[in-house]
């Protein structure tokens, strides 16, 4: 936006040191995948080891000579970090190596930016990126000076710097407003299918799970899926009818990576919600990858930090089909309650084992038994009508009616305390088999 730096190229050096010094470590091989992601041509990978990064550079002069080198050896235009970079740490690495420096937060904020569809999606991104570029503002346009007098050289009185700064707070404040717009209009829609008593499954996993691949086999839905990092970032929706529940709507979400940047999960709040907000929560995971426990412990935190850990969870394990004379199947605790579905999303081997165990989970609440009622108990019968709880009625010969109800149970309990009505002291049958 306002920077005059160097022009980026597509050829890029990637840098990734082992800090001994109490920080997770992040993966190499992770890191190679973002940055074929992002479009970029990995020319060269140094590594190397450090106990804590050095304040001036992040690396030392000795990894600095070499990453010199490097860039003129492979006429590199960018140099890619796989840690975060401070401001001034980005600032003095571009001038000593002559080309843009990317940190690990600047090279996500790209992809995010190259995938993003929705005018949702790209404020989300803008926002992002542009509290990032708020810490980094270096100069910026060169026809403003300082503060000089004279004949066409008063300014408004205040430096580039400033102005560039006031430009940022303005146009965040703006997306902001804009935002929390939208993210009103998704509490609007959610009010809506909680009234309408319409249960929301929501799909988060690690990027790159199998999430918009299981999603589209599911609902034909033709959602953008790839095998590559952060395909989806517009949240999608769909309603699906499943056998002996009724309708629910399903939304596939943003995928989780390890330190995943705070100014995503803060400008992805609205898309987050989804997740946070929903009554049945679909872990996806990749079976076939060797970093599995890794990937499910950085999803899990991120889900404690949107607010959503203690919601129900299924996991479900994808790509069963990478995996050798491996068949689909559900894993269930002492109780007999589905904890976990092996399957493919691609070959849709499974798929129906797991919509059988998501309709076990969710019906688990509900009340989906025929009620018998008197003649006289037609009041209560309207006010089942009026929360869409019935879903057949017939009539016996003595004019008692027979009403199969679908319903969560805490709502038909509040509805039969205001009628003065005890649930047991109610005549119930089990479902009719159709």
């Amino acid at each position: 936006m306002f920077f005059e730096r160097p022009d980026s190229g597509e050829l890029a050096v990637l840098v990734h040191l082992e800090i001994s010094h109490g920080t997770d470590a992040e993966d190499p091989r992770e890191f190679e995948e973002l940055v074929l992601s992002a479009g970029g041509d990995p020319v060269d990978f140094i590594t190397g080891q450090r106990s804590a990064p050095q304040a001036r550079y992040f690396v030392g002069t000795g990894k600095l000579e070499e990453l010199r080198q490097s860039v003129l050896q492979h006429d590199a235009q960018l140099v890619i970090f796989n840690h975060n970079l401070s401001p001034s740490q980005e600032r003095n690495l571009e001038a000593e190596l002559k080309c843009r420096v990317l940190d690990r937060t600047g090279l996500i904020l790209d992809i995010f930016a190259q995938r993003a569809r929705t005018h949702e999606g790209k404020l989300q991104v803008e926002l992002a990126q542009l509290r990032h570029m708020s810490t980094r503002l270096v100069r910026g346009w060169t026809h403003l000076e300082r503060q000089k007098g004279g004949i066409g050289l008063r300014g408004p009185g205040e430096t580039q710097l400033e102005t560039d700064r006031r430009l940022l707070r303005a146009r965040i404040k703006n997306i902001v407003k804009r935002l929390e717009k939208v993210r009103k209009q998704r509490d609007q829609g959610r009010r809506s299918r909680r009234r309408a008593e319409v249960p929301t499954v929501s799909l988060v996993g690690y990027t790159n799970a199998g999430k918009s691949t299981l999603f589209n086999y599911i609902t034909a839905a033709g959602v953008y899926a790839e095998d590559q990092l952060f395909a989806t970032l517009d949240p999608t929706m769909r309603r699906l009818e499943l056998d002996g529940l009724g309708a629910v709507v399903l939304a596939d979400t943003v995928g989780f990576i390890s330190h995943l940047p705070h100014r995503l999960v803060e400008a992805f709040r609205a898309t987050l919600e989804e997740a946070a907000s929903a009554d049945l929560l679909l872990h996806i995971i990749d079976a076939a990858a060797e970093e599995r426990a890794h990937n499910i412990e950085q999803v899990e935190e991120v889900l404690e930090e949107i607010g959503a850990s203690e919601l129900s969870e299924l996991r479900v394990y994808n790509k069963i089909d990478l995996l050798e004379d491996f068949n689909p199947r559900i894993d269930r605790d002492d109780e007999g309650k589905p904890q976990a579905v092996w399957l493919s999303a691609r070959s849709g081997a499974g798929v129906d084992l797991l919509l059988e165990a998501v309709a076990e989970l969710l019906g688990d609440d509900r009340v989906q038994q025929v009620l018998c009622l008197a003649p006289e108990q037609a009041r209560l019968r309207a006010k089942l009508y009026q929360h869409n709880a019935v879903t057949d009625e017939q009539h016996g010969e003595n004019g008692q009616i027979e009403l199969g109800l679908s319903i969560q149970k805490s709502d038909l309990l509040r509805i039969l305390s205001q009628e003065n009505l005890a649930f047991d002291a109610l005549e119930w049958h089990a479902r009719r088999k159709v």
